[in-house]
Order: structure tokens, then sequence, then C-alpha cells
């Protein structure tokens, strides 16, 4: 009887009280898939009876918050189990752990302590993120708004919210939907700061096998993927504990198919994230508020009625009332309003002369991927792709890359005479625009960032030969090796040698200074590695130095030039970015502007996508404008 109570604990969410044993009552019942019926409460537990924190497994290690335990319930619980199995608990383990459940399940029946602060690993938790995470796990009882400024850790925010649940055994099925570009963001986040792997819809078993894809417990998807008609019904005939939207704007209409997704999702808990929620019309606000609390503000008719001015869609008629009714589902915090001082960023782009032989390389590789496109197909852009970046990374991940494409196509000889040209290059242009970067202020920390594995060898021999002191940080490491390297690079190496994985999870800002020998094609890669040490808590000046080597495809100088990439914070250029394709990422973009068969066409496709990324940076900083109009500091979590 023991297991059997324990289960339905778990299934409800809720503890026994010290005036009642009777468990949480069951959720509203649904008028819709997804949605709760007008005026029911929403399903998770109310906020008069603390949600019950049951670990999924007790460990000897777990925090144990000082409360008291009523004693009447005490006494009557000691009876029950002397009563039932005193003669087994000095022999059946089983029969101890389940004890040590309830005794657990009695000490936590509130959320003012946090399990997952000990479990986050290279996250220092703010106040601001502690207080937020306890509003929405009892007050907003997991369904709520996130709509912190950029900067402010939305996502650690989220992750602390589902990593909390799961390590109280509430929560199994797990959901998040980004921006196709912010995919592999959110999983390197997940499984590196809160230790939760996921699978993404970047996974080949995506298109091998979608319903076993979709069949997983965990799941991270492109919203762009998630809402085609083949998806849409496989994601929603399943039932999920939690769900997250990032970038939750992009729900404003509730005509859309990326609106009408998430509606129809069975959800229990619902994070939504977004730092300019409203950009056209205060319908936007309502359309998302109406996804977390059916009702919360009655009809659309009587919503326009109630708080819009006629004729004027983002001006509110009745503020003070609307914002009383939003409280109830939004969070915002401000960095006024939580005192953070972001760090001043310099960036300077070196743009290198190759070599003759490097530019004739690289000039006769254009050649032949323009070549290849038309005929190889759509299905190798994701190949040629690879060789442009390979070759504009170093003359030894050139070769190797050309190489293994040779192996894979028939009629590769060209592919093959190019890439020994490649190998015979002994030392490209950028390696000495690197060496003497790194002879500059010698005792300055600095991060190296490179992508090919291959550059990542080239540059260790280099500096080895050179006698250039460095730890080296990549995937390849194990978890004890990468935290000697991290070690290392504070206590005594002036260079950190790494690859995108450098420093993810782990604190790196007593260095101020990033090389970016090697340039990303997605913007969010670059934000990455430029957040390892301009984040919160950097109390120098940030220099970011990149390598750029001339007439190569490179699509830094439309991000600088167009957007200011450098100066903005971090998190704002996936903000603007996600206002020009929902379904492209910016590599995508760049690509086939690149791949345009003449001068004239590549020249007029780079400046389309300058045009637009000028104004999706428009569109973001009027709606920036008018969040902050909207909202002020009005719903800070103090």
């Amino acid at each position: 009887w023991l297991r059997s109570w324990l289960n339905r604990i778990r299934k409800q969410g809720r503890a026994p009280t010290a005036r009642s044993s009777k468990f949480a009552p069951k959720p509203a019942a649904k008028s819709g898939r997804g949605r709760t019926a007008k005026g029911a409460t929403p399903p998770p537990p109310s906020a008069s009876a603390s949600p019950v924190p049951l670990p999924a497994a007790v460990t000897p290690d777990l925090p144990r918050p000082s409360i008291s335990i009523p004693v009447d319930f005490e006494l009557r619980l000691a009876g029950a189990i002397d009563a039932s199995g005193t003669s087994r608990a000095g022999e059946d383990a089983a029969w101890f752990r389940l004890r040590s459940e309830l005794a657990q399940l009695c000490l936590l029946q509130g959320f003012d302590e946090l399990l997952c602060l000990s479990q986050l690993r290279g996250v220092d938790a703010y106040s601001h993120q502690e207080e937020t995470v306890r509003k929405v796990l009892k007050q907003f009882r997991g369904r709520v708004l996130l709509a912190d400024e950029v900067g402010l850790g939305k996502t650690v925010e989220a992750g602390m919210v589902l990593k909390e649940y799961l390590l109280r055994g509430m929560v199994e099925r797990v959901l998040i939907l980004t921006p196709a570009s912010l995919v592999g963001q959110w999983r390197d986040e997940m499984e590196s700061k809160f230790d939760i792997p996921f699978l993404t819809s970047h996974d080949p078993l995506l298109r091998s096998d979608p319903e076993r894809f979709w069949d997983h417990a965990r799941v991270i998807a492109s919203i762009a993927t998630a809402r085609r008609k083949e998806h849409f019904e496989r994601i929603t005939r399943h039932t999920y504990d939690v769900v997250i939207v990032d970038e939750a704007h992009h729900l404003r209409n509730r005509t859309t198919r990326n609106y009408k997704l998430v509606d129809a999702l069975n959800k229990r808990f619902l994070l939504l994230l977004s730092a300019t929620p409203v950009q056209n019309s205060l319908i936007e606000l309502y359309n998302l508020l109406t996804l977390l609390q059916p009702g919360i503000f009655k009809t659309e008719k009587e919503f326009r009625a109630a708080y819009m001015t006629p004729g004027r869609p983002r001006l509110p008629a009745n503020r003070d009332r609307m914002r009383d009714l939003m409280r109830g589902a939004m969070i915002r915090n401000t960095r006024a309003l939580v005192a953070v001082r972001l760090p001043r960023r310099h960036a300077l782009t070196q743009r290198v002369e190759a070599t003759a032989e490097e530019a004739a390389c690289y000039r006769d590789l254009s050649v032949l991927v323009r070549d290849s496109a038309g005929r190889l197909g759509g299905g190798h852009r994701l190949s040629l792709h690879h060789l442009l970046t390979a070759a504009g990374s170093s003359p030894p991940a050139g070769a190797t890359a050309l190489r293994r494409f040779a192996e894979k196509h028939a009629g590769g000889c060209r592919w093959s005479a190019l890439a020994e040209r490649y190998a015979a290059i002994a030392l490209g242009a950028k390696e000495g625009a690197l060496l003497e970067l790194l002879r500059r202020n010698p005792d300055e920390k600095k991060m190296v960032f490179v992508h090919h594995r291959e550059t990542l060898e080239h540059l260790d021999a280099l500096l080895t030969e050179r006698g250039i002191s460095f730890a080296r940080f990549d995937g390849g490491l194990s978890g004890p090796e990468k935290d000697a390297a991290i070690d290392a690079f504070r206590d005594h190496d002036p260079v950190l040698l790494c690859t995108e994985s450098g420093g993810e999870g782990r604190n790196v800002q007593f260095c101020n200074t990033l090389i970016n020998f090697d340039i990303p094609w997605n913007p969010m890669v670059i934000e990455q590695r430029i957040g390892r040490i301009d984040r919160i808590g950097q109390e120098r000046e940030v220099f970011v130095f990149n390598l750029v080597a001339r007439d190569t495809l490179e699509m830094l100088a439309i991000l600088d030039e167009k957007i200011n990439m450098f100066e903005l914070v971090v998190g704002e250029v996936g903000a603007i970015l996600g206002e020009m394709d929902e379904d492209k990422d910016f590599a995508e973009m760049i690509l086939g502007a690149w791949l345009e068969s003449t001068e004239t066409k590549r020249e007029a496709a780079f400046s389309e996508v300058g045009r637009r990324m000028v104004e999706a940076k428009h569109t973001y900083e009027s709606a920036k404008t008018l969040d902050g109009e909207l909202f002020g500091e009005d719903f800070e979590t103090a």
C-alpha cells in the first residue's frame, strides 16, 4: 500500500497536508486539445496548496529545507509505517527505500528550497533568476511568459525550472520548440549546464523514422519543422508534461500554424520565452497570454473593447487594469532592476591578404562548387557548404575536405588535384596573423576558437613549434581532462586553443580576449563564443578579434555592416535574425547568395540579404521600445 500511495502522490504532484491525507484534485476538464475549459483552473496544482517536491530518486546529499512538520501528521505517518512493515524494515531494501522517499516527501512540502541549484554545471545563478524560478513554480504553477530583457538569462531560468521538475519526479515528457538557428544552442545548453540530454530535429532519426523520433521523451525541435503537416499530427497525439517555446513572439498571430501547433499540444506546464512579446498590436499579447491562461482576458472582442484604443492598436486604453491581469501570467526582469552592468565590447575584423596560391585555390574551388551545385542537386548543399568553410579555415582543413569529397563522388579528379594544391601550402596568411596577435600582450589570456579539427591539429603543431605555451580544449577530452585544461589556462598558460565546446559550462571570465580564427556562418555560434566571456559577472572590457582572408565567402561583413553585430547585447542577434525567415537559417541564405551563377546576381542576392537584415533590426528595435513602454518595470520578480 505504501508503494501505491507514493505513486499516487507522484501523479497528483502534491503531498497530504497536516489536516487531511487526501490527494490533490485532478486537473480541470479540458474543452479541447491542450486547452483548459473556460473559467476552470489550469492543470498544474494551485498556489494555495504547495506542489509536492518529490525527487526521482532520494540521494544522501539531497538538500533538506528547514521547515516544520506538523506533529499530528508525523505521528500518524510513523504509526502507519510501524503497523504495516516493522518486521520487514530491517531486511527488505526496497521497503527501506520507500520509507526514505516518504520521509523525504514529508520534508519537502514547497518550492522555497530549490533542489536544482546544487545540480547546475558552470552556472552562476543570480538572485533574479532564482526568484523567477520560485515564482514560476509556486505562483504561476508552471505556466508563464518569461519576458526578461535580452542578456538576463531566460534560457537559464527555463532550464532551472525544467531541472527542478525533473529532480522532483514531476515530469517525464518534454518538448522544446525554437527557431531553426537555435536548436543546436538549446541542446548544448541543456546538456552542458543542466545535464539533460535531448534528441533534436537535426537528428537523422527524424527523417528515417519520424514516428520513433516523436515518441522520444525529450525533444528539441525547430518550430518550422514541427508545424509541418506530417509532424503536426504526430506531435499532437502525445501528451507533454513541459512545453517550452523560445522566441515566443512568433506565436503572436492566432491564424498561423505556429500558434495552432502550440495551442493544439496536450501540455501540463508551458513556458513562453520572448524579450519582445508585443511588436505590432496588443492583440499579440492577448494571443500569447490566452495560450497560458485561457479566458484571462475573456474573448478577443471584450479585450479590444476594454483594453485597446480604437484606431491605435499599440496603445492600451486601460493600462493599469491590463497590467494587473498580466501580473498573473508574466515575469519581466530589466537590467536596471537587477543592477546588471554588461562590459563594453570592442571588435576588430582583420582582413588578411591571402598568399597568391591560397587566393588562386579558393577561386578555383568557388568555380567547382558553383558548377556542382546545379549538377549534384540540393541534397549536396551541405557538403558544398563544408568545402567552403574548410577552405576558409586553413589549407590543411581544405585539403582534407576536398579529398573526402573526391572519394565520394565520381569523376573526382579535379577535386583531388585541388586537394593536393591546398596540401602543398605550408603556412596560410591567417596563421601568420594569429601569431602576431599572440605576440601582443603575451601575458594577457586569449581564447582562440577554431571549428575544423584539421585546423586545430595544425595550430597545435604550429604553436608548439613556435614555443607558445597553450592549453587545448576540445570535445575529445574527458571531463577531468577538460577541467585540467581550464585550470592550466587560468593558472599559467596564456592561450586556450579550443573548438566550439571551449569553456562550455565553465567559468572563463578571468579571460576577456577572444580570437575567432574560423568564422562560422551561423551567427549564433559567434554569439555563443562571445558569450563565454561577455556575460554577467565580467568586470573588464571584452576584446574580440576576427581573422578573415580577403576574397573568401564571408558573412561577417554583412552582419557587422548592416546590424552592428558586435555592438549588440549577446542574444539580440538571434532575435533580429529570427525576424528574417523562420524556415531558413542565416547560413542557408548566405550559401544561396554565393551559389548564384553570375557576379551580378550574387551582388543582388547579398544586397537583398542585407536589406532584410536592416528591416529585421528596425522591427526588433521598434518592438523593444514598445515593450519597454508597455511593461516598464512592473513585472519584476522581487
